[in-house]
């Protein structure tokens, strides 16, 4: 069992760099994090992108149907690395007095590397390198120019030069043919081969930028998907969907496509080339991303170390519909270097099929991510697992892993019986706010605050798990009980008075 002691303490053992107790060898951990990808982008969840290498470790261990994550890309992120809830208020999402993964691990004799986007913040408190990992190189902000990540933001994204670095250094120049999600796979892949030599197990956290906007993609690439999106997003929609029941991930009854989103547009009245042409190149983004996952793995078996390494694999959050710069064919080019283009709602929408929203809601589209397990003769080759699961368990599932000490002062519960033989007791309950949308599970309730209609809505997930009928007005008792645990876990997590208030309060 994960031993519990107070962060005070735990802080103190990392930075003493002190050994584990002698057990049997910890496992390698490799978890990959991508940034804004929908839950049915990948060809193992229905997608029509080409993903061999993720189909590939599916194949050869699980896929989770009920993972969930916070929505957004600061909050994920806080969850993964504290195991905790997000906590609101002054000083961002990461505290001093928040233990890390990377401390963690460390503190068990782990060596520890980030590689890629961190977005928790750059100061003594915050900085990766300064809070558990020997090794960081990548992005310390939220997203960045895949091919010159010093080249400024355009002016309507706010003109500003990401923040870059290697470990406490900052980078400020790139080389000519520069793409993050290489350079992302490249300082890992230099990790794994130092680390696999070394007497000790290691932690490899690698969090892709890829396919957040700006849709930057090569020319080869995006050329293999021009044309495959020439029907739309509601033919998208229907095609993932009979894949879907085909790969046997739903089933219908349980499971209904829902219709329509109140942000997405006709398909008709669209400029259907550039649309097509965006869509390309987000797809590009993860079939790139696809192929660098294979030079992880190809790097952990020549290494020698891949039959000992738990790999993992999920998205920030679901697909998003933000769209800075517009959608004037005029103004904008998916692709290059020179701009700055983002999906837009409706592919946004499209990408979290059969789930209604994305990104920034809590509704299944928005919280849902696709998680891939893969751990040779660990985890049974070709499983669905259908129980529900949260980023906030990470944590502490890595920590009984490694036989290490986990503080106190977390929310989420380790799923190594998950992994191991498919089962565990579930969370008492499971929440989620951002922007003023919000949600609460328990069991297989689950009541919505959506900000655009400010009202609670109510839903059984074991009959609706896609969230097409709002059964409030007929169980009205349970959505007040429902309603007031939510605002429970609000105040105890700290969020804000002023979002914790009703319309009525205003």
């Amino acid at each position: 069992m994960t031993r519990l002691l107070s962060v005070a303490l735990l802080l103190a053992a990392a930075a003493a760099g002190q050994a584990p107790s002698p057990v049997e060898r910890q496992p390698n951990i490799v978890l990959v994090l991508c940034d804004d990808m929908g839950f049915s982008d990948l060809g193992c969840y229905g997608g029509e992108v080409d993903t061999p290498t993720l189909d590939r470790l599916a194949a050869e261990g699980a896929r989770f149907t009920q993972f969930y994550n916070n929505a957004k890309c600061t909050t994920t992120r806080a969850s993964i690395v504290t195991g905790r809830y997000p906590r609101r208020g002054k000083g961002g999402l990461l505290h001093g007095d928040m233990a890390t993964v990377g401390e963690v691990l460390r503190g068990a004799g782990y060596r520890t590397v980030l590689s890629g986007k961190w977005h928790l913040g750059h100061g003594a408190e915050t900085h990766p390198h300064r809070r558990g990992f020997d090794e960081f190189y990548g992005l310390l902000d939220g997203c960045c120019n895949f091919f010159d990540p010093a080249r400024p933001d355009p002016d309507y994204k706010g003109g500003r030069v990401r923040r870059f670095g290697r470990n406490d250094e900052r980078i400020e120049e790139f080389p000519e043919g520069y793409y993050t999600t290489d350079a992302f796979t490249d300082h890992a892949i230099e990790c794994i081969e130092r680390f696999a030599r070394e007497d000790a197990p290691f932690f490899l956290h690698v969090c892709y930028t890829a396919p957040h906007y700006p849709l930057h993609a090569k020319p080869d690439d995006i050329a293999r998907y021009r044309g495959r999106y020439a029907e739309g997003w509601d033919a998208l929609r229907a095609q993932r969907y009979e894949r879907q029941q085909e790969i046997g991930l739903l089933d219908p009854a349980t499971w209904p496509l829902s219709r329509g989103d109140s942000r997405a547009y006709d398909w008709e009245d669209a400029d259907q080339d550039f649309e097509d042409h965006r869509m390309a190149v987000y797809a590009a983004m993860i079939d790139s991303m696809d192929r660098n996952i294979g030079r992880l793995m190809r790097s952990l078996e020549e290494a020698g170390v891949a039959e000992d390494t738990l790999v993992l694999f999920l998205s920030d959050n679901g697909g998003c519909a933000e769209e800075p710069g517009g959608r004037d064919p005029d103004q904008r080019r998916p692709g290059p270097v020179d701009d700055y283009v983002a999906v837009g709602p409706a592919w946004g929408w499209a990408q979290n099929a059969p789930f209604r929203r994305y990104k920034s809601w809590v509704h299944e589209g928005g919280i849902t991510t696709p998680l891939i397990a893969w751990w040779p003769g660990r985890i049974e080759a070709g499983t669905w697992n259908r129980e529900p699961a949260h980023i906030i368990d990470l944590l502490p599932t890595f920590a009984e892993l490694a036989d290490a000490d986990a503080p106190v002062e977390i929310d989420g519960r380790s799923m190594v019986g998950l992994l191991t033989e498919g089962t565990r007791e579930p969370h008492a309950e499971l929440a989620w706010e951002w922007a003023g949308n919000r949600a609460l599970r328990q069991g297989d309730w689950k009541v919505v605050w959506d900000r655009t209609v400010k009202a609670w809505e109510l839903y059984d997930l074991s009959r609706d798990r896609t969230e097409t009928r709002d059964l409030a007005r007929e169980h009205p008792e349970r959505v007040a009980a429902l309603s007031a645990a939510w605002f429970r876990w609000a105040e105890r997590t700290g969020l804000p008075a002023k979002q914790r208030r009703t319309d009525t309060d205003r």
